[in-house]
């Protein structure tokens, strides 16, 4: 495992970062500390978990217990993220929530989920931007958040927050979180990439595996397997369920075949081998698939793989 500056911040983070998605929702307790005391000892240092990760926060409760249990929480990067409403209020009482299920007194990065007034759901109400960007910036200060960042949104608006983040002397986000696979990585390139650059922002790059799609268990059918992701989070299929997903799917299988390599270990290992990216975010719902993310990153793509995999779905 290799570590890496995580933007301009002190992070120096895990090339594969563990997604907290799945624990309390997809897997029971029991499973999710298997999981993560895998990751932990493969060298992974940085957990992602979200508000909106299970019911109650159960994703948040998991890890603060797993935290209190192992006693390593110094030894580890701790992310989280919130959603819905973003005024001054919420994002403070959000982030008060957070230390309280994850037992611990600051988060090392705290994230937007979503660009301010684009909210999900009924909580969602408008407020200006710059009272959502002051609002961190106070939380640096008071020293309960080290760092912050944004999840999901454009280059326009990144460059939009930074700009408005230095002209204020605000804290500036440090890091975005974009979703990064084979089939979804273009538009990310074009319209992320670059600002990341300028910027000097670090990457965490989730659902390497497009929530599944690229393990190759759904077809052109459209029939989405009892238990599987697509079944238990309704609307994850629509970025994948179209000519395009399925051509890179079938490219994908077609090299699988060739380079005796799973489409899985290929998916992983390609989005790995991506510079612009800071670290990966695996999901799991074993520790099998976490030995999978290892394995991946232990067998780099060859020249020729990963040139075929950066043309996956073109000559559709």
């Amino acid at each position: 495992m290799e570590y890496e500056k995580l933007g301009t911040s002190a992070l120096k983070v895990s090339t594969i970062g563990m997604g907290c998605v799945t624990f309390g929702r997809e897997i029971d307790p029991s499973t999710s500390f298997d999981v993560l005391d895998r990751a932990f000892e493969g060298g992974i240092n940085l957990l992602d978990t979200a508000a909106a990760y299970g019911n109650d926060r159960i994703s948040e409760k998991l890890l603060g217990e797993w935290f209190i249990n192992r006693g390593n929480r110094d030894s580890l990067i701790l992310a989280s993220k919130m959603n819905g409403d973003m005024s001054a209020a919420a994002v403070n009482t959000s982030i008060e929530k957070s230390l309280h299920c994850l037992q611990t007194d600051r988060i090392d990065l705290f994230q937007l989920h979503h660009w301010p007034n684009k909210g999900w759901g009924k909580k969602h109400t408008e407020h200006p931007v710059e009272e959502t960007l002051e609002a961190l910036d106070d939380q640096v200060r008071r020293g309960t958040v080290r760092y912050i960042g944004i999840s999901n949104t454009t280059g326009s608006q990144l460059q939009m927050a930074l700009e408005l983040q230095r002209e204020r002397r605000w804290e500036p986000f440090v890091s975005i979180q974009p979703q990064f696979n084979l089939v979804n990585h273009r538009d990310v390139e074009k319209d992320i990439f670059p600002v990341c650059r300028r910027e000097s922002l670090g990457v965490l790059g989730y659902s390497p595996i497009g929530a599944g799609f690229l393990t190759g268990k759904y077809g052109r059918d459209r029939i989405i397997p009892p238990g599987t992701r697509f079944e238990v989070v309704p609307g994850h299929d629509e970025p994948y369920f179209h000519d395009h997903g399925f051509a890179v799917l079938d490219d994908l299988r077609n090299l699988s075949e060739l380079s005796n390599r799973s489409m899985i270990d290929l998916a992983l290992a390609w989005v790995f081998a991506q510079n612009d990216v800071t670290t990966v975010l695996i999901g799991a719902r074993n520790t099998h698939q976490v030995d999978q993310a290892f394995k991946a990153l232990e067998n780099p793509l060859s020249k020729s793989e990963e040139e075929a995999l950066d043309r996956a779905g073109t000559s559709m």
